[in-house]
């Protein structure tokens, strides 16, 4: 447990042991399932943490509570990582009430058998009490499930933001930012972003412009640090990446099955070097993936405003690891980005035209007709300093 201000206290976990986050993401800094008490006359719980962490949980409870009985549990967004141990809680605390909205209650009930008496609904922008200040609640509908929304406590400027504004990683002792922690973060809070709530660029914008009127001096987030010093940089973070800007670099995005678009994709990255061109560059098929793969690739694709993707032909398409990739960028609904494919085959060529046809599809500007090329790589057959040329 870790006090905030006189009222709120952190009540969260960290997660040093998940290796996958969704079972999909990699988390080589682990994660945090923040949960926060607000102590008035009454007391009530934000959101609960992943399964597992029961015991010191409760004891972080408790101890925020004074021991005294939890009145309220608000449920802002009912994702496993923060809904876990709701039935827990309840059991603990048989006199609680939850504070949820209407889109919540099929899932409290499907996921934890809840009775609808122990629920009491909240509207857009109503308030409930605590003694000197008040919880008031706004939706923000697909931030990143349909039932989700955010608590204000206005007497602190607070605002209880769920999964907006949360990032990989555990947090320190301190919980509470400071000047170096949002550099800190940064990169993962971008590949956070990328990976779970990148597909929801106009329900975030919804947000932000229904927040904007707030005075928020405080961000509490599910996941990452509370952030007070940073929260300009925060939110100017996610309206950019909200709005899919990005900034003049190339992500160099592949997979290779035995080295050939790899030593492709490694002399373009060379040729970008000498040229000063900013890049990031991703192996998909993990062969050099520094841990972070498709999530790294995706991080980028947010950050850069050229995408090129490097595959062979396999079974006459794109190998399977890059047609994932294009299928996320579908998902995410990534818009406005240069586009250049290449890739090596052996009897016949199609990972490139096909690549092509999928960027096409989602409106991306084409640079040429990109670079097939057979058997082996060699620098002498493929050119990758005319490509390099063709990113500036």
């Amino acid at each position: 447990m870790k006090k905030i201000s006189e009222r709120i206290f952190y009540v969260g976990v960290n997660d040093d042991d998940k290796v996958l986050f969704e079972g999909l993401w990699p988390l080589p800094a682990g994660v945090s399932y923040n949960s926060y008490v607000v102590a008035d006359e009454k007391v009530a719980l934000i959101d609960t943490v992943e399964s597992g962490f029961e015991e010191e949980f409760l004891e972080n409870v408790r101890e925020a509570a004074g021991g005294r009985a939890l009145d309220y549990l608000v449920v802002n967004h009912m994702e496993p990582d923060h809904s876990s141990l709701i039935t827990f809680i309840l059991e603990e605390y048989p006199d609680l009430k939850i504070l949820a909205n209407a889109k919540t209650l099929p899932m409290l009930k499907g996921y934890h058998d809840v009775p609808e008496e122990r629920v009491q609904i909240i509207a857009e922008g109503e308030a409930v009490s605590l003694g000197s200040c008040s919880l008031r609640f706004f939706m923000a509908p697909m931030v990143h499930w349909p039932e989700t929304m955010v608590t204000w406590l206005e007497e602190e400027n607070t605002l209880f933001a769920g999964d907006a504004f949360g990032t990989f990683g555990t947090v320190d002792e301190n919980v509470v930012d400071e000047e170096s922690t949002f550099g800190q973060y940064c990169d993962e809070m971008m590949r956070y972003y990328a990976c779970i709530v990148g597909k929801y660029g106009k329900p975030v914008q919804t947000a932000l412009q229904k927040l904007s009127g707030l005075d928020i001096k405080r961000i509490c987030s599910t996941h990452g640090p509370v952030w007070e010093t940073g929260i300009a940089d925060v939110v100017a973070l996610y309206d950019r990446m909200s709005r899919y800007e990005v900034e003049r670099g190339v992500c160099i995005v592949y997979g290779s099955m035995y080295g050939n678009t790899a030593a492709a994709a490694d002399a373009l990255a060379m040729e970008l070097e000498e040229r000063g061109i900013p890049y990031a560059i991703h192996d998909l098929a993990g062969n050099n993936s520094g841990e972070l793969g498709l999530s790294g690739a995706l991080r980028d694709v947010f950050r850069y405003d050229t995408i090129v993707v490097g595959s062979p032909t396999y079974n006459n398409g794109i190998f399977p690891p890059v047609e994932t990739f294009m299928k996320a960028l579908q998902a995410r609904l990534i818009k406005g980005r240069r586009f250049y494919a290449f890739g090596s085959y052996t009897w016949a060529g199609a990972s490139v035209r096909q690549l092509n046809e999928l960027a096409s599809s989602m409106d991306f500007r084409l640079i040429g007709d990109g670079l097939s090329f057979p058997q082996a790589y060699t620098r002498e057959k493929v050119d990758m300093a005319s490509v390099a040329d063709m990113l500036k």
